[in-house]
């Protein structure tokens, strides 16, 4: 069975198949740029660029969404794409767009965060673990003893009297031009308010800047719980929609 792992952002829609076996990419991802404005139909087209990119047979589609999905399909938030997002049955569009293939949609944190329990840095561990994406936003995946508590989306906890996500995402981090040692400021008092509200045992940072966690997780000084990052990086959200398309 070829499964493919589809990842929505605010920036850019990229994806690839899926090798299940290993929880990882079977061929480089293909990425686009997400169109602006962020319409259902506009990244549909998008999402179909990706996959098509491949020319090869696919059984189904995993495809990741940057807000909350309830039922498997109906968009309920669209905080870093267009607001026409809200009560889309996404699964449907996306579904009829690639020509009838069976298609699972889900949060595009919580994805990441299958595939980081699988197979990254949370496999194995137990009690409370929270995933959070830096990106264009702030995602969050919250899991107990392994078991997912879906679209929590802390990102949009308030910090200074505004989203969390808007003081610490990546994408705050390049729009203010802020130092890594700024940003991981800004990132310890996320850290701090959440670790209040969850005690977790471990955070899992991911998101494309844990690539570069070496610049900033050293300076995040106070939290109790153990900071790592992401193992699988900014491919986590890809495996994990493959693994939830190939589990239905």
């Amino acid at each position: 069975m070829k499964i493919f792992g589809v990842d929505i952002g605010g920036s850019g829609i990229k994806g690839a198949p899926v090798d299940l076996e290993r929880g990882d990419l079977a061929e480089e991802r293909f990425k686009v740029l997400t169109p602006h404005p962020a319409t259902p139909d506009g990244v549909a087209d998008g999402v179909k660029q990706v996959v098509e990119h491949f020319e090869g047979a696919c059984d189904r589609v995993g495809i990741t969404f940057p807000g909350v999905v309830t039922g498997g399909s109906t968009i309920r938030t669209a905080a870093n794409v267009d607001k026409s997002w809200i009560d889309v049955d996404a699964r449907a569009l996306l579904s009829e767009k690639l020509g009838g293939l069976p298609v699972t949609v889900l949060n595009d944190a919580d994805a990441a965060g299958v595939a980081e329990m699988q197979f990254g840095a949370g496999r194995g561990r137990k009690g409370t673990v929270l995933l959070l994406t830096f990106g264009t936003g702030i995602g969050s995946a919250l899991f107990s003893d392994g078991v997912l508590v879906p679209n929590t989306e802390l990102g949009h906890l308030e910090l200074d009297g505004h989203d969390a996500e808007r003081r610490a995402s990546t994408k705050a981090k390049e729009d203010h031009d802020l130092t890594w040692e700024h940003w991981a400021r800004r990132v310890q008092k996320y850290l701090e308010h959440v670790e209040m509200l969850f005690s977790p045992e471990l955070f899992v940072i991911g998101g494309g800047v844990s690539r570069k966690a070496h610049k900033f997780l050293p300076l995040i000084e106070g939290i109790k719980a153990e900071i790592v990052p992401a193992e699988l990086q900014n491919n986590a959200g890809i495996v994990g929609a493959a693994m939830t398309a190939s589990r239905l």
